[in-house]
């Protein structure tokens, strides 16, 4: 029976929490959060009976194995790094950090030296359109893939909070949001090297907190201090392969509706991932668009249970580690690209 421990009970973190508790391989023993009721009210909540306000107390803890991270951005490679040294399991919500860093780099040779398993969370790739397409494309049925496009457009979305400063987040809508659209787009494409990124981004909207009558999701803790991060992010990155990936994404923008599309164009097919999995084809002279029948075509939330169970499973069983920080690095060294390319107002090369 694997012991895990959540570090950081915010918002995201109900999602593992009941994963854990759903999963007969598994017990969860502890929490740890520096909001000391916040740690409280989730302890009653779940029935976990050990408390602590300080993350090396826990890690000193020989009877947990692994743990689970859902802090701020700015102390997940700390954490990560800490609980690796303590001989613990360990997985991480993304982003690895919030910029590339000595100590992120350090954090991947370290992964690489111990028998321990170190993942970062990347959750669309356990979703059912994603497992679906990218068996399509194992197949051959796509060829080679040369162009994806992702796009995630909030028109009032920022969640306020630490997410709004630059200094714990790393960034706006592209470290929350874009992290996500680039690991799986970048993982459907076959991983390939990236070497150039041209990037932008705007700060004009802010919060928004003005507008009326629409409701949107805020960060369980709101801070008084105006957000810093970027509304509206776009870039251009270029790969070793000469494939190349469009990625936009915003907090805050004037159109009128929310804005979802990820699509892959390959030299024998294309497909749509979101909103909705669609594979294009063609045969007999014809275009053909299918829509594979499934329960979930979109994402579902199901696939955080489900990224969780194959976490427990590499620990326990040793099975594959499908997410491992060498990845979050990766995907990581592409944000962080982004931002410095933006901030010169030029074209990067990796």
């Amino acid at each position: 029976m694997l012991k895990i421990s959540v570090i950081g009970v915010g918002s995201i973190s109900s999602m593992h929490i009941e994963a854990v508790q759903a999963n007969a391989k598994a017990e969860l023993v502890a929490f740890c959060d520096i909001n000391e009721a916040r740690l409280k009210e989730k302890g009653a909540n779940y029935g976990v009976t050990q408390l602590y306000v300080d993350y090396k107390d826990l890690l000193a803890n020989d009877a947990i194995d692994a743990v689970i991270i859902c802090t701020w951005n700015d102390s997940h490679v700390e954490i990560a790094t800490a609980a690796l040294e303590a001989g613990k399991h360990v997985f991480v919500e993304k982003p690895l950090s919030r910029q590339m860093t000595d100590e992120a780099r350090k954090l991947g040779d370290l992964a690489k030296t111990t028998d321990k398993i170190a993942s970062v969370g990347m959750v669309r790739r356990y979703a059912d359109n994603a497992r679906v397409l990218k068996q399509w494309i194992d197949q051959g049925n796509m060829g080679d893939i040369y162009y994806g496009k992702a796009s995630l457009l909030r028109r009032l979305g920022h969640p306020g909070g630490w997410f709004g400063k630059q200094s714990i987040s790393g960034g706006g809508p592209m470290v929350d949001l874009g992290v996500h659209l680039l690991d799986i787009t970048w993982y459907l494409m076959g991983k390939p090297r990236p070497v150039t990124v041209s990037a932008n981004t705007t700060n004009y909207l802010g919060g928004r907190d003005h507008i009326g009558y629409l409701s949107a999701y805020k960060a369980a803790d709101q801070l008084d201090e105006p957000s810093d991060v970027e509304d509206f992010a776009n870039a251009l990155i270029r790969f070793e392969n000469g494939a190349s990936l469009y990625i936009e994404t915003s907090y805050a923008m004037h159109t009128p509706q929310d804005e979802l599309l990820i699509q892959l164009a390959g030299s024998k097919g294309g497909a749509v991932l979101e909103p909705s999995l669609k594979l294009i084809t063609e045969a007999n002279g014809v275009i053909l668009n299918a829509e594979p029948q499934m329960d979930y075509p979109g994402f579902h939330e199901h696939a955080y249970s489900r990224e969780i169970d194959a976490f427990i499973n590499a620990c326990v069983e040793g099975t594959a580690n499908e997410t491992p920080i060498a990845d979050g690095l990766t995907v990581l060294s592409m944000l962080d690209a982004i931002y410095q390319s933006a901030g010169q107002k030029q074209e990067l090369r990796l």
